[in-house]
């Protein structure tokens, strides 16, 4: 087959959207079929673009056995929302452009989605190319945007809601990366054989267990008695880590437990500003860091945190960064409710706290520094629980069958 995938987010940007986008493509690269990913200049979630990429308007690259096709992007960092519609309209022009008339013959257009306007951009391009149009679904859009109340105009939201509902429509096939938001786009009357669900996985290999004491703790300046708390990921505005600021002002009396915040994003100014005001000197905060060396940080932690606010929309969806934590059999500490909070119970691989209760999220990380072996037994369960279902090998040939199926004659080989 020939896919065409777009997606405005891509390595070396880090981050679900991008480690979903890049490893399927390699899978299916693997497995014989020819794949061309259009996605913009590196420039999430700060801003910049790297000096080697800067000036550029396309760039055409070969990697993973698969081509990519860069495009032109009116560059927005994560603030302000005008600024940020323009960056995602921009992309979804240049994007389409590409898609037409640079990415060659396809038999599937695949577009990601948030930012919602990229399945437009998808649909456009299928029906230039006369090819079924996929959806994938990562979030609920616009729901997390008017929950969030980044989007509060009325007829915005009317409208928004109206390409919601046209691109559900549109599409041949519908992704979704998690049962809840299955069941939401169910719930818009599209039919259960239109949908596929596939939930986003990990790389076994990449995220394995490591050594606790390594050279990051010997970094931080902690000790190997004293209990690190992580938080690794987009300090966003859907994540709630002020909760986590606050908890750590009510520790630090505790010299013997730290937090490390690894990361970049909307809030990462006041996350600090926020720590400083209250004083915490058990906090440290580190800028983001090559995906190599995630598994190492991962080991280095005691136990890691995957935080949401405390909105319906969040309810619905499954963090990446929960299956690279129980990847690495470190216990997860979830902040939040709903699916994710659900999926750790079941795989008995952590706890759960309520959002916005920094005391309550304290009380839980105390209990857990007094019981390091239930600790190592939410390692050992999480990862046994990944291996079996959240595999990105597996899922990734399932996909591919699922496109083989409706849009290709042609069997080929299974992806390894």
């Amino acid at each position: 087959m020939k896919i065409l995938f777009l997606s405005q987010y891509f390595p070396p940007e880090m981050g679900a959207p991008a480690a979903r986008v890049s490893e399927l493509s390699k899978c299916w690269a693997q497995a014989g079929e020819r794949v061309t990913v259009v996605t913009t200049f590196p420039n999430h979630p700060n801003g910049v673009i790297p000096p080697e990429y800067r000036g550029m308007k396309f760039l055409k690259e070969e990697t993973g056995g698969y081509t990519v096709l860069r495009s032109w992007i009116y560059i927005a960092a994560n603030k302000g929302f005008f600024k940020r519609l323009v960056c995602f309209l921009s992309f979804m022009a240049s994007s389409a452009f590409v898609g037409i008339f640079r990415a060659g013959k396809c038999d599937a257009v695949i577009a990601t989605s948030p930012q919602i306007f990229v399945g437009l951009s998808g649909w456009l391009v299928s029906v230039f190319k006369r090819r079924p149009f996929v959806l994938e679904v990562r979030d609920l859009w616009p729901d997390s945007a008017i929950q969030l109340k980044i989007l509060r105009n009325p007829f915005l939201i009317w409208l928004s809601r109206r390409l919601e509902h046209f691109l559900y429509r549109r599409a041949h096939l519908i992704v979704p990366v998690s049962e809840s938001i299955r069941d939401e786009i169910r719930a818009h009357g599209i039919a259960p054989e239109r949908i596929e669900l596939v939930p986003n996985g990990i790389d076994p290999d990449l995220f394995s267990p490591g050594e606790r004491d390594n050279e990051k703790r010997e970094r931080l300046g902690i000790g190997r008695g004293d209990f690190l708390v992580s938080y690794i990921g987009t300090h966003g505005m859907s994540h709630g880590l002020e909760n986590v600021v606050e908890a750590a002002a009510l520790l630090k009396g505790r010299k013997d437990i730290h937090f490390v915040f690894i990361g970049d994003g909307a809030r990462k100014e006041k996350l600090i500003a926020l720590s400083q005001e209250r004083a915490v000197e058990n906090l440290h905060f580190l800028p983001p860091q090559p995906k190599q060396q995630i598994p190492a940080w991962l080991a280095a932690s005691d136990v890691c945190l995957v935080s949401l606010l405390n909105l319906p929309v969040f309810n619905t969806v499954l963090p990446s960064k929960m299956f690279e934590i129980m990847a690495c059999e470190r216990p997860a500490l979830m902040v939040g409710g709903g699916e994710c909070v659900k999926l750790v119970e079941n795989a008995e691989a952590g706890i759960a706290v309520p959002p916005a209760s920094p005391q309550e999220l304290a009380d839980a990380i105390v209990r857990l520094a007094q019981e390091p072996e239930r600790l190592r037994e939410y390692g050992a369960n999480g990862r046994r629980y990944v291996l079996e279902h959240f595999n990105r090998g597996k899922l990734a040939q399932r996909y591919l069958d699922r496109l083989r199926t409706d849009f290709s004659p042609d069997p080929s080989a299974p992806c390894p």
